[in-house]
């Protein structure tokens, strides 16, 4: 398998961690990146999950889930920093119909074949890209956006990883 020329991270610098000003609908908006079940807590979990049980027998993609694990763990700091400035505590929870609601590991889908691993992450990637698109359209703060825009960039990055992988499996 070859794994060699695959980008975990865009090589451009991320942009600064601020907002314009405290937004409380906003600090929601991160939560959700930081804490739903389509979040970047569940993104980590899930890949360091994936890398642990396909090491013995798929190491290159192991290795692959273990790179992308530290990447959105980096995305999940940026969302929780943000949500932080917003002005919420950046517990790994979001908000549902006024409530709070923790993160669980029951969020996610833990499959051990192979084929439906990769396509699971391929789906994941996707949901948080559309999350993030459709933050883009309502929220006014400019450093939300970059850093959002940013984000999606690296998401893509996994998207192609993982169906290039995917690919592989199928030959």
């Amino acid at each position: 398998m070859n794994t060699k020329p695959f980008i975990f991270s865009d090589p451009a610098p991320y942009p600064t961690i601020q907002v314009c000003e405290p937004n409380r609908m906003y600090a929601k908006a991160m939560l959700s990146n930081v804490g739903s079940c389509n979040s970047e807590m569940s993104s980590v979990a899930l890949y360091f999950y994936n890398s642990t049980i396909t090491k013995e027998c798929f190491s290159e993609i192991s290795a692959c889930f273990h790179k992308i694990s530290l990447v959105e763990m980096h995305h999940l700091s940026i969302f929780s920093q943000l949500a932080y400035l917003c002005g919420a505590d950046p517990r790994l929870w979001s908000f549902y119909g006024g409530h709070t609601r923790y993160w669980s590991p029951g969020c996610n889908f833990y499959s051990t074949d192979i084929a439906s691993l990769l396509k699971n992450a391929i789906s994941g990637e996707k949901k948080a890209i559309e999350q993030y698109r459709q933050q883009l359209h309502w929220i006014q703060d400019c450093y939300i956006h970059e850093n959002l825009e940013r984000i999606i960039v690296d998401e893509l990055h996994h998207i192609e990883i993982f169906e290039s992988l995917y690919e592989q499996c199928l030959e």
